[in-house]
């Protein structure tokens, strides 16, 4: 640390050439949490999907229904410990860009299925009593400014017309990425509503042991084979998955980007060291014939490259968890927008990573500079 104000007189030498460095570490980290960012939004749903939760849509399309009459035989599949069923309904709040995604879901069963989710005993009551009761997710009641008694209307879409709906609980996740948009209601109140009765959107089923996994998925769909409704039957991790596959392969997209900004980013920096020794040979000279060594010089370079990174990846960095904590952006289309600690950890190394390897060639340079031929240049 007794070093430090010659790395930042050093630094200061050049105001313009630092801060531009520097810019260049803050736009590429920026950006690279961003992308960490969008890549959790699409990916949410395979990350955070149940182990013991498979999920059940008809064999045609998952825009096809599935008999009500399909419960019972599901219940006595060998295997299967719980099930419950939702349908999407479709439906905006005063504006078709208020996206939400809501469902009709049987009450009954549906909180059991999804013990992440933080349902008040008193509002879940509240919720059961009240036919045209609703649940919605923290983050959308916070969103609209709804509150517990709240009368909501909501212009349908696939069952067109206007619903009204009572807030008759908020509910909370226990982990920060669990999805907290979603607005639940009665699948009675919509069945009613609906021209082709009994019918499901899909089913989950909880089962008993995950390792059975494949083997219950592979026995549900046998057991509908050749029925007017056949089915297929994921793990709720590969049903998340296949749905972000549908938007093409955001994870390749990510890393390539990625690859050409640290790359690019490489060159700047690399760039600015070779300059930095360069413009510096007789000051190297000096220190080393006043005693320092090769390998102090050596060092000193290379932390004026670890100096640029770290701050320039840091403001980065938290510019961008800054970002993450503004909310979602995209109208409720991809509602989890979260930047880890753990990414945050990877972004700092990544960016020191960049710092050693654009400063160890300039680096090594002045660590074999020779006095003499240095100071020859003068």
């Amino acid at each position: 640390m007794k070093y430090l104000h010659l790395l930042t007189a050093n630094l200061k030498r050049k105001k313009i050439r630092t801060m531009l460095t520097i810019g260049s570490f803050v736009v590429a980290l920026f950006l690279f949490g961003l992308l960490v960012i969008v890549r959790g939004a699409f990916s949410q749903g395979v990350d955070i999907a149940g182990v013991d939760r498979l999920f059940i849509i008809n064999k045609v399309s998952i825009i096809q229904p599935l008999p009500l009459a399909y419960r019972d035989r599901l219940l006595a599949t060998p295997g299967v410990k719980e099930v419950t069923f939702s349908n999407w309904f479709g439906g905006v709040y005063q504006d078709p860009k208020n996206f939400i995604p809501f469902f009709a879901i049987d009450e009954e069963t549906y909180r059991q299925m999804y013990p992440e989710f933080t349902v008040d005993d008193s509002q879940w009551a509240a919720f059961m009593g009240d036919r045209e009761g609703a649940f919605v997710g923290a983050k959308t009641a916070k969103r609209f400014g709804w509150k517990i008694g709240d009368r909501v209307p909501i212009m349908g879409t696939i069952y067109p017309g206007n619903w009204e709906f009572n807030i008759r609980g908020i509910y909370t996740a226990k982990r920060p990425q669990d999805d907290t948009t979603q607005f639940w209601f009665h699948w009675k109140r919509l069945d009613e509503a609906a021209q082709q009765k009994g019918a499901v959107g899909w089913y989950i089923v909880r089962i008993k042991n995950p390792d059975d996994a494949a083997k219950v998925a592979k026995s549900i769909d046998d057991e509908f084979a050749n029925s007017p409704y056949e089915t297929k039957t994921d793990t709720e991790k590969a049903f998340a998955a296949s749905w972000v596959k549908q938007m093409g392969n955001i994870e390749f997209l990510i890393l390539s980007i990625g690859a050409v900004v640290f790359f690019t980013l490489l060159l700047v920096t690399g760039n600015t060291m070779a300059i930095a020794v360069r413009e510096r040979t007789a000051e190297l000279a000096v220190l080393k014939a006043v005693g320092f060594s090769d390998t102090f010089v050596m060092v000193f370079v290379l932390a004026e490259s670890l100096l640029l990174a770290l701050v320039g990846g840091g403001l980065g960095l938290l510019l961008a968890k800054g970002w993450s904590l503004m909310g979602d952006p995209t109208g409720g289309l991809l509602p989890f927008f979260y930047f880890p600690v753990k990414f945050m950890l990877l972004g700092v190394l990544l960016a020191l990573a960049v710092g050693t390897v654009a400063g160890i060639l300039p680096a090594i340079s002045a660590m074999r500079l020779r006095v003499v031929d240095a100071l020859r240049r003068v």
